[in-house]
């Protein structure tokens, strides 16, 4: 497959065009015209670029890519080595960051909600990225779902605030969502679930009564650049792997 023809497919796949992001989405790196083997990723680490070379790759696709507003934009250091590898390699670098988030069916807090077995029926928050639902057995305690949480994601969730409340309807944002607490508090949410927690966090779970899970960014965001890759293959016929580099955040 072309580059630029994948680059265009995903582009309108993932309804960049809609979206307002802190980063470009789409081609962030040119490599070769011609496309056959895709390694997709969470994060565009030096390690990921070192697998794609080492594995002969044509493309990188992943959540987290490069060029985030405001960063130093100087290619030194590890920049540098990063960009460096790419393109000293021909591989080219996608990545797709609130698109992948926001998508319905393989987005982060879609293939989050279908791992767990949660059922969304609202939205919230700017742009619509928070989700809003039941959960898969309604009246479970925060604390039985942290547990359920733990036992799909392979890392043990932070609860702060009221465990023994039960649940009947449950929101979440994927990895660093813990900024939508508050809307999604309004939505009327009784537990929020997001990656990441911030030190204010903690007090408002307290004084507001809905408690609040911190289940990590890097594992509530596996799964849709996961889902891209299964399209990738199944949809496009690329050869498309996924690679799960351990982070523990």
């Amino acid at each position: 497959m072309r580059l630029e023809a994948l680059w265009r497919h995903l582009d309108e796949l993932l309804e960049v065009a809609r979206l307002r992001d802190y980063c470009p989405n789409g081609l962030q790196v040119e490599g070769r015209a011609d496309v056959t083997r895709v390694l997709c990723g969470v994060t565009a680490s030096q390690a990921l670029v070192d697998a794609a070379v080492a594995g002969g790759y044509d493309a990188l696709l992943v959540h987290h890519g490069y060029f985030w507003r405001g960063e130093d934009g100087r290619v030194v250091g590890i920049r540098r080595r990063r960009l460096g590898a790419l393109l000293a390699h021909d591989v080219s670098l996608l990545a797709y960051h609130l698109p992948l988030d926001a998508h319905p069916t393989l987005g982060n807090n879609a293939q989050l909600a279908r791992l767990m077995g949660w059922q969304g029926d609202g939205h919230f928050g700017e742009q619509d990225l928070g989700w809003i639902g039941a959960p898969a057995q309604p009246g479970a305690s925060a604390i039985e779902i942290a547990a359920q949480l733990a036992a799909r994601l392979g890392r043990e969730p932070l609860l702060v605030g009221d465990g023994e409340r039960p649940v009947r309807r449950i929101a979440w944002c994927s990895g660093g969502g813990q900024s939508l607490f508050e809307q999604a508090i309004a939505a009327g949410a009784e537990l929020y679930v997001s990656g990441e927690i911030s030190e204010q966090t903690t007090h408002l779970a307290r004084e507001s009564g809905v408690p609040f899970i911190a289940a990590g960014h890097h594992a509530t965001e596996r799964y849709g650049v996961r889902a891209l890759a299964e399209y990738l293959q199944a949809e496009l016929g690329l050869t498309a792997d996924f690679l799960d580099l351990p982070n523990p955040v």
